[in-house]
This record gives structure tokens, C-alpha cells and sequence, in this order.
């Protein structure tokens, strides 16, 4: 099955659909990439932080020995983590990345979170129950791949969970142009001002949780309600913000279980994931469906075998749970704000590094 491509501003193409890999076990995640591989998968999507690159690249390093496709065939993604900021050690995680994948070069390399996390440590440095964040600069990690990119270890570059404001910040200093950004984007959670940005300046856009992933480990609550983060604005929030996760609870609407979602897949003999995952593509949006299970990879990957009309469109588009207020559903992560926990004084608002996933007024 072939799957159409996109060109990115890097002048690469990027494949509409590939399978995503977080949370997927060592000991299933190679036999996973293998099953998508084989089903005519041409982009796998890979962080370093999932801790499953090894036997990933171990499916690579197989599957391009005995010859079954090229490298140039497979597009492959990966994520510098936030205790790598720094521009000596996001090029120590540009290296790591590489060797675990088993590549010489990555397709495209992200930078997985806008804040920076303490460096020289374990991946999530707590000190009781707070991370202990770091100064480091999210440039530096950019210039880091600009250089890979020179360097041809590097083809694409571009972020993730970035905000445009932050995007906007990154390509004032940049001198290789942000191919794409990836989000939390679905059906209830629909990040309506950041794609206008993106079809603006030209940023892809590729969609995690595509499906609404109601299974999001994610339960955390501090600092102001709901209703404060609604009238924040764009990132002009107070200093004492400091992460605010937005709980997935049981109960919750569930995109697979919607009814519009559902009735339209039964006209069209199609499952709610395809009919949500066809939603985006057709919106001109990159997904990454993760699945461990053979029949739903080969689903995942039939989206261009219908099209949904207009009027299914429209009826998707206000789903969007954002737009209504229903925040109780998404997105996972609301906000997340580093301020200097211990020396406020002595880091200027420009090395404040915000975090907004609603992106939206």
C-alpha cells in the first residue's frame, strides 16, 4: 500500500501516516515496527525519552540488511529529550539517537519539549514531587541540529509541544527552517489557531494522540483552575504558575466511541479510528496512530481509500470540546510554565521557557 507524501520546507517528503511508538513495550515495539513495516509503513515515529530506540533500531538495522526496502524508502523521527538542552549535550543525544536507530541519519529530528529539564541525570530529575528544571535555552538544542543538519546526520528539523509564540521566537534565530511541529491534536481537541499559524508560515503539522488516547497517564493538578488558564491569553501568565495537567478521568467522551464518529464509519464501512484519523489527514495533518495489534496497524494505514464529504467534515470539526469549553477531555497537558524555582531574580523573561498547549485565542 503506498501512502502519498508531503513535501516539507526542508524540500523533503514526509509520509501522511506513520506509527507512533510511544508506550509501546520493549520486547512488542520491534515486532510492532516490523508488522507496519511489512503492512507498507513509511515513517516510524521514535523519541529518545520512550527508551525503546534499541530495539527499534535492531528492526531497522534487519529489515534494510536483507535488502525488503531501502533506507531511503522509510522515513524515521526522533525527539531530543529535555535533560539534553544544552548544545554540547543535545549533540551527545543526536549521536545516542543515531546509534540506538542503528542510522546514519535521522529524517527528521524534533525537539521534544520547549522547557529544558536538569542535565547530567536520570531522564526525569525530581527532587520529591517537582522536576527540577534547567536554564538551558531550547536555541542551543536548534543550533545543535543545525549543525547535524550540515553535517547530514540531520535531514528535516522541528519541534514539539511548541506554541507559535515559541515557534515564532525559534525562527527569528534560526538559519534552517522549521519543517514541522508535532501536538496533541484530535477530534475534541482540535488546535485551531496554531494550524492557521502553521498554514501561514508553512509548518507541517503532524498529530499525536490522533485518537484522543483517553488512556493519557497523565493526572497531576496544581496551580490556578480550568477557568484561569482559559483567561490567560496568549503566554502573559503570572510567574507562580507552575504545571497544570488536565486529569483524563473515567467517564470522559471517548472520540472511538462517539456516535457521529460511529454512524459515519458504518456508512462508509470503515472503523471510528480510520473515520478520525481520515478527518486529519484530510485537514492536511500528519498522524501516528501507535497500535501493537496487527489488524488495527493495517486499519490505521487505510486512509486513502475513501474521503469523507464536506458535510462530514463540518460535523467532526465541531466536535472540538476546546471550542465548546469542555476541557474536561482534552488536551492532556494544559500548561506547563518553568520559572526559575530558585533564582527568579537572576533569569530575565526571555529565558522563561512557557508551555501553552491551547493555542487557541
Amino acid at each position: 500500500m503506498s501512502v502519498p507524501c508531503e513535501k516539507l520546507q526542508s524540500g523533503h517528503e514526509m509520509p501522511w501516516v506513520g506509527l507512533g511508538t510511544w508506550m509501546a513495550a520493549p520486547g512488542v515495539v520491534g515486532e510492532s515496527v516490523e508488522k507496519a513495516l511489512n503492512a507498507g509503513y513509511r515513517h516510524i515515529d521514535c523519541a529518545h525519552a520512550y527508551l525503546n530506540q534499541p530495539e527499534i533500531g535492531a528492526v531497522f538495522g534487519k529489515v534494510f540488511a536483507e535488502g525488503k526496502m531501502a533506507r531511503s524508502d522509510v522515513f524515521i523521527t526522533s525527539k531530543i529529550w529535555n535533560t539534553f538542552h544544552s548544545y554540547e549535550r543535545a549533540k551527545e543525544s543526536i549521536s545516542t539517537i543515531l546509534r540506538e536507530l542503528q542510522l546514519d541519519y535521522v529524517d527528521l529530528m524534533l525537539i521534544h519539549w520547549p522547557m529544558g529539564y536538569e542535565e547530567g541525570g536520570e531522564f526525569f530529575p525530581k527532587e520529591g514531587d517537582k522536576m527540577r528544571f534547567s536554564s538551558e535555552d531550547y536555541l542551543g538544542t536548534w543550533k545543535a541540529m543545525e549543525e547535524a543538519v550540515a553535517e547530514g546526520r540531520i535531514r528535516s528539523l522541528g519541534v514539539s509541544n511548541f506554541n507559535h509564540v515559541q515557534m515564532e521566537r525559534l525562527m527569528e534565530h534560526a538559519t534552517v527552517k522549521l519543517s514541522m511541529v508535532q501536538v496533541e491534536l484530535h477530534p475534541y481537541f482540535q488546535q485551531a489557531k496554531l494550524r492557521a499559524w502553521c498554514k501561514e508560515k508553512g509548518v507541517a503539522i503532524t498529530a499525536y494522540s490522533s485518537l484522543g488516547n483517553p488512556s493519557m497517564p497523565f493526572s497531576i493538578v496544581t496551580g490556578r483552575s480550568v477557568e484561569a488558564v482559559q483567561s490567560l491569553g496568549k503566554i502573559s501568565m503570572p510567574f507562580s504558575f507552575t504545571i497544570l495537567v488536565l486529569r483524563r478521568k473515567q467517564g470522559d467522551p471517548n472520540i472511538l466511541l462517539d456516535e457521529t464518529v460511529i454512524e459515519m464509519g458504518k456508512r462508509l464501512g470503515k472503523t471510528p479510528a480510520q473515520i478520525a484519523l481520515r478527518w486529519a489527514v484530510q485537514h492536511g495533518i500528519h498522524v501516528i496512530p501507535k497500535s501493537t495489534n496487527e489488524t488495527r496497524i493495517q486499519e490505521n494505514l487505510d486512509l486513502f481509500s475513501f474521503s469523507l464529504t464536506d458535510a462530514d467534515m463540518a460535523a467532526i470539526d465541531a466536535l472540538d470540546k476546546v471550542r465548546t469549553g469542555a476541557f474536561s477531555t482534552s488536551p492532556s497537558v494544559i500548561l506547563i510554565t518553568r520559572t526559575s524555582l530558585t533564582r527568579p531574580a537572576r533569569i530575565g523573561r526571555s529565558k522563561i521557557i512557557n508551555y501553552l498547549s491551547i493555542d487557541q485565542k
